[in-house]
């Protein structure tokens, strides 16, 4: 194995190190500069932004580690937004989150915001005005967000993990290596989309199953998806980053014509010649689509919507499709969403909406990192999340059922499983 290399600093880095800037800084440097040639980087490179998941409670590590960043004066160098957290920082008493385990999130949470961060509490922070813009170098963390910002903004970051991504929001630095460079963020991995039943593109269930499908074949490879011929909403493309993040570790996609960096298939190539095809279609979706459902019963606990968070308009959506109906007895509904959205929510009325179907609309946070939400006794999950479905089994214990927003509204009501085939049964 060869030895790591070493990071040649800047004057400004170097006096970082030295502890020039305080102590809190100091650690900061110290951290990069040691982890940067694991990057494969001989240099760091400034960024204008970042966003943080360390924020996520998972355990006691994590929050003396925050906490004594804190004691040490640290600050944040750069526009900081914070991931979700785990509690609904406004409702957790009344969403039934032990006192506890509401504390210590309630600490990690406000040891984050007294470093100058933004209480933005979202994973979806591209959908705010913490949004960057094409080309701007930023250090984030939140796999979907990572994703998105790249293949969908054009911005560029790598997949920062926990307590690297403060480091590098104190410092304003990052390793110059991977996605912030030219070279990583062209496709390898061709992935050729045969064409589809009328109508099965336009279905908002389409995308994520695309997605968690890319990022089971991207391994390493930076994807690019050719065959594509609807225009998808932010919301489709966010839904697609999220599942791929999900099912591998995708940190850039390219699809041919729609994302910025892939206007024809040999922009997002560089000129070259994909290193690997693989040729796709429905039936290769269906499979992704039934490996989505790990329940064996048609009873369902607990429906649940927003991960990614729900945009005003997905929420909006929903609303209008529950309005003058009700959940069936027993049935618990999540809709989790960003703390903005929800006070509009508010004002307009589709709060009121969710609330008498039975919904509960949590902010800050969101079923997986806050487990306490979900109902002892629930078995059985229903989303719209290939996320949440990927992640229910093995976090919350609940097996998972994936479904279009329709299909689980209509499952809510009737409390089992209402399929909703259209042109997926072609």
């Amino acid at each position: 194995m060869e030895p790591l290399g070493v990071c040649k600093l800047e004057a400004e880095e170097q006096a970082m190190l030295a502890g020039e800037a305080g102590p809190a800084a100091k650690l900061a440097m110290r951290i990069l500069a040691r982890l940067a040639p694991v990057y494969g980087a001989d240099h760091l490179l400034q960024v204008t932004r970042a966003h943080v998941d360390g924020c996520i409670y998972a355990g006691q590590a994590g929050l003396d580690y925050a906490e004594r960043l804190v004691e040490l004066g640290g600050r944040v160098s750069v526009p900081t937004s914070l991931n979700v957290v785990s509690l609904d920082r406004v409702d957790w008493r009344r969403l039934g989150i032990p006192e506890p385990y509401a504390d210590r999130a309630r600490r990690l949470a406000e040891a984050y915001l007294s470093m100058g961060a933004r209480s933005t509490f979202t994973c979806a922070p591209y959908q705010t005005d913490a949004a960057p813009s094409f080309g701007e170098q930023i250090a984030w963390s939140e796999s979907n967000a990572v994703a998105f910002a790249n293949s969908v903004i054009g911005a560029r970051s790598n997949r920062y993990g926990d307590y690297l991504d403060i480091a590098c929001a104190i410092t304003g630095r990052v390793p110059a290596a991977g996605l912030h460079l030219d070279e990583p963020r062209l496709g390898t991995l061709l992935i050729d989309l045969r064409p589809l039943p009328s109508g099965l593109a336009e279905r908002d269930d389409f995308w994520p199953v695309l997605g968690y499908l890319i990022g089971s074949l991207a391994g390493e490879d930076v994807p690019v998806v050719r065959g594509l011929d609807v225009r998808p909403t932010e919301d489709q493309l966010k839904s697609l980053a999220a599942a791929a993040a999900t099912s591998g570790s995708v940190a850039m996609f390219h699809l041919v014509g729609i994302t910025p960096e892939a206007m024809t298939e040999d922009v997002a190539f560089g000129g070259r010649p994909p290193r690997t095809t693989q040729r796709i279609g429905l039936e290769d979706l269906r499979r992704i689509r039934a490996e989505l459902r790990t329940a064996r019963t048609d009873k369902v606990d607990l429906v649940a919507f927003g991960s990614p968070h729900c945009s005003l308009a997905e929420c909006r959506a929903i609303a209008g499709l529950v309005a003058g109906r009700n959940a069936a007895p027993g049935v618990r509904v999540f809709v989790t969403t960003g703390r903005a959205v929800r006070d509009l929510l508010g004002r307009s009325g589709d709060l009121a909406a969710l609330e008498s179907f039975g919904a509960s609309v949590v902010a800050d946070t969101c079923i997986v990192v806050s487990p306490p939400l979900v109902p002892s006794g629930a078995r059985t999950l229903m989303t719209n999340s290939a996320k949440y479905a990927h992640y229910g089994p093995g976090i919350l214990g609940v097996d998972a059922v994936f479904g279009s927003t329709e299909a689980c509204i209509e499952s809510a009501i009737a409390g089992r499983v209402i399929e909703d085939e259209g042109p997926w049964a072609r």
